[in-house]
């Protein structure tokens, strides 16, 4: 079969022939409808090196954005997994006998530096092909939905629902205000689930004139870049600030944007892997209010995105491309031409 490979550190992937996976105990095997193109892929590839923390050891099929339809079972798969009916994957596995896996919340693994890999299409084989082996209990019914433009909700949607979940307290009540930056893929959801969750104002800022465009679509007042954007902004909630904020950049830039725009006792959430750092003042850092950063989500989160896909809260921008064309995603995706999700779709019906 035909997937996107990392072969190489520092390299682009290849598009070439691998042979077809076998489910074994546990697993399932999906015929893949779309698996989404994602910047991480990009840092997998262009950015980590050998022996560096987060650095998965080629080769492997990259994809850990993935949706598809069960073609068989290994053994031991309980009989609740329907061959044949449209399942997303939910990506991060874990050890499965810590505290955080018992929970469902694999992204945070006590024993992940143990582990083989991260995640399917992070170590291990991912969903950029064919076909891919997933464990059956990480599969969510999606039903009629579209598995499609449901992929790239495995992570474009996981991860800035998580991040808002855990903000949820500080956007409780009337007068609040969210704060989005960066409004990419994960952003433009972010500020759908913001819209669906909260009665919050949603503030919403990129350099991207068409990104605010479909941000205010979505219910959300922008703010442009520039020397006067925090000026803005906290204009905008009558100079007290935001209650929580969400940075899904994370370069220094921004996180100081979004630390400067915080009211007392708001909540910071870096979501961004843009390397940027944050410094403590007392006398600068507003009474009670915190940075902090999420990882992903848990397959309980991801039980709940689905949910929201499924009832019309969350409404992925995605372009597709071929199997042919899956290179050309990657390439347009490192350019900036990319708007929403990219998906790859290797088994089109």
């Amino acid at each position: 079969m035909r997937a996107v490979v990392f072969e190489n550190y520092g390299e682009f992937p290849s598009l070439t022939e691998v042979p077809k996976p076998e489910p074994g105990p546990g697993d399932a095997l999906l015929r893949v409808a779309g698996a989404g193109a994602c910047h991480s892929d990009i840092s997998v590839y262009r950015l980590f090196e050998e022996g560096q923390p987060g650095a998965q050891k080629p080769p492997f099929v990259l994809g850990h954005e993935n949706a598809g339809w069960v073609e068989a079972v290994g053994p031991g798969v309980s009989d609740r997994i329907e061959v044949g009916a449209a399942y997303m994957a939910y990506g991060p596995i874990g050890c499965g006998h810590c505290r955080q896996c018992a929970e469902g919340r694999e992204t945070y693994c006590e024993n992940a530096a143990t582990m083989p890999y991260l995640a399917v299409g992070l170590g291990r084989d991912g969903g950029m092909a064919e076909y891919v082996t997933v464990p059956a209990h990480h599969l969510i019914p999606l039903g009629d939905a579209d598995p499609v433009a449901a992929a790239p909700l495995a992570d474009a949607g996981l991860t800035p629902y998580h991040a808002i979940t855990q903000a949820l307290p500080h956007l409780h009540g009337g007068g609040r205000f969210a704060l989005v930056i960066g409004l990419g893929g994960l952003g433009q959801i972010g500020v759908q689930i913001l819209c669906a969750l909260t009665g919050a104002t949603i503030i919403a800022t990129d350099v991207k004139e068409g990104a605010r465009k479909r941000a205010e679509d979505s219910g959300a007042i922008t703010v442009g870049a520039g020397p006067d954007q925090v000026e803005r902004i906290r204009a905008l909630t009558g100079g007290r600030g935001v209650d929580a904020a969400f940075d899904f950049v994370g370069a220094g830039p921004t996180v100081a944007a979004a630390a400067a725009c915080m009211a007392q006792g708001g909540r910071l959430s870096v979501v961004g892997i843009g390397g940027g750092t944050h410094e403590f003042s007392f006398f600068t850092n507003p009474y009670e209010s915190y940075v902090t950063n999420t990882y992903w989500g848990s397959i309980r989160d991801l039980w709940e995105v689905v949910d929201m896909y499924k009832a019309g809260q969350i409404r992925p921008e995605v372009e597709r491309f071929s199997m042919d064309d899956a290179l050309e995603a990657y390439r347009r995706l490192e350019a900036g031409e990319i708007s929403g999700r990219a998906v790859v779709t290797p088994n089109a019906r």
